[in-house]
């Protein structure tokens, strides 16, 4: 009989803790049976304090997905998938964007940028305060080529205050207008068939499941 083959050691390219654990949920659902996930490893970058920092400089989300997969791959010898993630106001042209997670400036504190973003947008009439969150994911090979990129995006309005205990970031200030809930008071389940995050890995797990199971296979 032979033996089973070793699995695939992929590393979640974030130091976010939350974010992290949404990345594992959304990969492998403790809801959903995903056979081919047995072939894979999932670790977090958190398990490799040593591994530099990458300087997320690019000027778009994926850009930043695929220079911190790519990096990280090379520094670990090892697949890594990376996502660049953030929220993009349209009476503020885009920003945050790119810089969400240092909006209010380094070091990163979701507290202070939501209380930025609150400032920007005091004057800004309730109807014209939609935004979307937006997502990138990318995944290097161990030599730091990228195989695969997805993104993903959801639509919704800024509210004037903080709302729920869930999720990170922006979250407590993002309404989903369908569900007259933020983000903040969504349950998990609910934020992960809805989030800018679960559509980029419904794009991205097809192309993940072929990937492994050729690397498997040899």
């Amino acid at each position: 009989m032979s033996a089973s083959p070793s699995p695939i050691r992929l590393v979640l390219g974030s130091r976010n803790r939350k974010k992290c654990q949404e990345m594992a949920e959304l990969i492998a659902p403790p809801w959903e049976r995903r056979p081919w996930m047995d072939l894979v490893a999932v670790e977090s970058i958190a398990a490799y304090p040593d591994v530099p920092e990458v300087v997320e400089d690019a000027d778009t989300f994926a850009g930043n997905a695929r220079k911190k997969a790519s990096e990280t791959a090379l520094a670990l010898g090892a697949w890594v998938l990376a996502d660049d993630s953030g929220l993009a106001v349209d009476a503020l042209d885009g920003a945050p964007g790119v810089y969400s997670a240092r909006y209010a400036g380094e070091p990163c504190d979701d507290a202070a940028n939501c209380r930025k973003l609150l400032e920007a947008l005091a004057s800004t009439p309730d109807d014209r305060r939609g935004a979307a969150f937006r997502c990138a994911l990318a995944v290097a090979d161990p030599e730091g080529r990228i195989r695969l990129e997805a993104e993903g995006s959801v639509r919704g309005r800024i509210i004037r205050e903080l709302r729920g205990p869930g999720g990170f970031g922006y979250d407590p200030m993002f309404l989903i207008p369908e569900y007259h809930k933020t983000f903040g008071e969504l349950s998990a389940l609910v934020k992960h068939q809805l989030s800018h995050r679960s559509r980029a890995f419904a794009h991205l797990t097809p192309g993940l499941e072929k990937l492994v199971l050729a690397t498997i296979e040899g």
